[in-house]
This record gives structure tokens, C-alpha cells and sequence, in this order.
């Protein structure tokens, strides 16, 4: 039922037979679990360069990646080789000690937050009662390697973008830290595994509950990582290449790795905080069917991201900006004011009508359930409205560009 827990435990009698002490035991044992967890997130980034690229051919029209190994599985490999080999080259004029420890903690800064990440009820890292402060906090280490990146390079198209980077992650923190504490409000924990069991049916999931947050935090979540239709930290026909310019060979291969990590380390948060994480049907007979019902749901969010990167165009930057601190942060602020209300107000009317009708927790959590959904829709729409009127203000003080059959007005009337 635990073959991970059978294994750790055979591992601790074999080092016991050896008379090595049980605390050396146990510190070999996390050291082994550490290598795992971060040998199974490389693994899997590998493996989603391939399937990324596959299904934006299938999307495009194309056939992708085909030649090397079978299906082309093997091109991932290729390249990673080829990287490899490329010559590392670094800038004279740059700072040795910052410029190589960037591309380090870009990848270092994701693999902290599968420390925590729980794959079934009984397989995780760590368990933490305040993992989502965690997350917020070694999350933010990969604005320090894009600013250290920029820094560093001693190169004003790497400065340039390495600025423009940080202001788009640290303006998408804002609304991402605000509706990640709606599903904490709603769990009453920052426990990760605490807020997965507070939902084991579909009615409990709180994507059912809070789907404004759902979208807040994936559209900011997108945003953070830098991918399309945001990927404003690469605009190759801008700002050449962005903060990474200066940099070749397997350097330049971890800040991608660390990109592709951390996009479906943000597919994992969202199935984890909204979509019930490892939970599903028979996963308390067999808790091992939770890691299948953990990852469908981490893959699930990863394809939406892969459709958005194969199909939407790259917005203007006055654009996204205008997008976090009009719209995203007003109604995250919205939100995170009224859920707690609504909670509140709505935790005792399902036992209230229970009195009258019977079974109290299921009357409980569907009055409670439904409650939250209606004030999500509530905001939601409200938030329509007042864009649809500020883009209808805006279109009428617009001043109209003339046809070519028209006589194009005088510049004073047109001012």
C-alpha cells in the first residue's frame, strides 16, 4: 500500500545491521529523499520540453520533434547534450560570483517549493503548518535571479530587461499573494496537506467556491513565470533576448529549465489549493491512486498553459500592467474582503435549516459552497461592467483617424 515507507524502513534495518547510529540513519534517509524529490522535478521537466513542443506542433499544424529516439522522446536528451558542449562564456567587465549564482538559484528557488508539495496523503518532502508562507517566500528567489542576472552582465540590453522583469513578477505578486489566501481562508490552514483534505468531494473542491480566485491566481501565476501571452522577459525583438543575453552553453540552459519547472510547479499549486490535489475516488483504500489523481490534474493545468503559449500573441507592457493594478489587484482585494463575510455569515444557516431538513454537513457545505459562489460571480461580473464602461469612455474621448476619402480635420479641432 506504501511501497516508499516499506523501502525507508528496509533502509533503516540495513543501516542498522551495520551498527550505524539511527539518527545517521535518519539524516541518510532525508538526503535520499531530497535527491528523489528533485531528481523526479528535473525528470519531469524534461520530459514536458518534449511534450510542449509536440503538442504546439499538433496545435500548429506541424509534427514536432520526431528523429531522435522513438516519437523523438530522446531530443530533450540532445539538446541537454548539446547545451553541454556549447562554449561558457563570461562577459570581462561582469560580476563573476553574482553572474554564475543566477542561474543557480533560478532553478534552486523552484525545487524549494516541491519541498512541500504534497503527492498523496502519506508522500511529501516535509509537512509544514505554514507551507504557504513558504511558498510566497522561496517563490520570490527567482526575481533575485533575474535582477542578479541583468545586474551582473554588465550589458545595458541585459540591465534593461532584467528591470523590466522585475516589474512585472513583482507587480504579479500582489494579486497571486492575494487570492492564494482565499483558499488558506477558506482551508482555516497554511498547511498544504491540510487544505488538499478539506477537499474530498467535488462540491468541497474550492475551485466549486472561489473560481474568481481560481483565475486570479492562474492568470498571475502565468504572469510570475513569464509565459505567453505575458512573456514580455524575452521579447527578442525588443530588448535582445532580455536579462539572459550574455549568457551560453548549460548556464543559459537552467534559466530555461528553470522556466519550464516552474510553470508546471505552478500547474501543481493550482490542482494542490483549487482542484483537491491527490484526492479522488478509492484514493483512501489505495492511497497510491493519489499520486495518478495528483498528477492528472498538475498535467491538466499545464495543457491550458501550453494551448495559451501555442496560440495567444504577446500583449504590449503598458498593457499587462494596466491588467495587474486595474483589474487583477481591485478584485483580489475585493474578493479576499468579502470571502471571510460570506464565510462567516454562512457557517451556521446550513444548521440552522438542518433543524428543519436533516443531514447538517451536507446542508452545511452546500449553503456554504453556494453562498461563495454567488459572491464570486457577483464580483465577477461587476468587474465586467466596470471595464466594459471605462473601455466605452475611453473609445468616445478617442479622437477618430479620418478615411482617405475624408478631409482630414485641422489640428486645433482635432486637439
Amino acid at each position: 500500500m506504501d511501497p516508499l515507507a516499506a523501502l525507508g524502513e528496509w533502509f533503516l534495518n540495513l543501516l542498522a545491521m551495520i551498527n550505524l547510529p539511527p539518527a545517521v540513519g535518519q539524516i541518510l534517509l532525508y538526503l535520499i529523499g531530497v535527491i528523489v524529490i528533485a531528481t523526479v522535478a528535473l525528470v519531469i521537466t524534461i520530459f514536458n520540453t518534449w511534450l510542449e513542443r509536440k503538442i504546439a506542433a499538433r496545435l500548429q499544424d506541424r509534427v514536432g520533434p520526431n528523429r531522435v529516439g522513438p516519437w523523438g522522446l530522446l531530443q530533450p536528451i540532445a539538446d541537454a547534450l548539446k547545451m553541454l558542449t556549447k562554449e561558457d562564456t563570461t562577459p570581462a567587465g561582469a560580476d563573476k560570483i553574482a553572474f554564475n549564482i543566477a542561474p543557480i538559484l533560478a532553478v534552486v528557488s523552484v525545487l524549494l517549493i516541491w519541498a512541500v508539495v504534497p503527492f498523496t496523503s502519506q508522500w511529501y518532502g516535509t509537512r509544514l503548518n505554514v507551507a504557504v508562507l513558504y511558498i510566497a517566500a522561496v517563490g520570490s528567489f527567482g526575481v533575485l535571479a533575474v535582477l542578479m542576472a541583468g545586474w551582473s552582465s554588465n550589458n545595458k540590453y541585459a540591465l534593461l530587461g532584467a528591470f523590466r522583469a522585475v516589474s512585472q513578477l513583482i507587480s504579479y505578486e500582489v494579486p497571486l499573494l492575494l487570492s492564494l489566501l482565499i483558499p488558506v481562508l477558506m482551508a482555516r490552514s497554511m498547511d498544504i496537506s491540510t487544505i488538499v483534505e478539506k477537499q474530498g468531494t467535488l462540491l468541497e473542491m474550492f475551485v466549486v467556491a472561489a473560481p474568481l480566485a481560481f483565475l486570479l491566481f492562474f492568470i498571475s501565476s502565468v504572469a510570475e513565470v513569464g509565459r505567453t501571452p505575458f512573456d514580455l522577459l524575452e521579447a527578442e525583438s525588443e530588448i535582445v533576448a532580455g536579462y539572459h543575453i550574455e549568457y551560453s552553453g548549460f548556464k543559459f540552459g537552467m534559466f530555461q529549465a528553470g522556466e519550464f519547472m516552474h510553470t508546471f510547479t505552478i500547474s501543481a499549486l493550482t490542482a494542490i489549493l483549487f482542484l483537491g490535489g491527490w484526492q479522488g475516488p478509492l484514493v483512501e483504500q489505495f492511497p497510491i491512486l493519489g499520486l495518478v489523481y495528483f498528477m492528472g490534474k498538475s498535467f491538466a493545468v499545464y495543457f491550458v498553459t501550453m494551448w495559451m503559449r501555442s496560440t495567444l500573441p504577446r500583449i504590449r507592457i503598458d498593457h499587462m500592467q494596466s491588467l495587474n493594478w486595474k483589474v487583477l489587484v481591485p478584485v483580489a482585494l475585493v474578493l479576499l474582503m468579502l470571502t471571510p463575510l460570506v464565510d462567516f455569515f454562512t457557517k451556521d444557516l446550513g444548521n440552522l435549516f438542518s433543524l428543519f431538513v436533516g443531514s447538517p454537513a451536507e446542508l452545511t457545505l452546500s449553503v456554504r459552497a453556494g453562498a461563495l459562489l454567488l459572491t464570486n460571480l457577483a464580483i465577477m461580473l461587476g468587474a465586467i461592467e466596470v471595464i466594459r464602461r471605462s473601455v466605452k469612455r475611453a473609445t468616445k474621448a478617442r479622437v477618430p483617424f479620418p478615411r482617405r476619402d475624408e478631409a482630414r480635420p485641422p489640428i486645433e479641432e482635432a486637439a
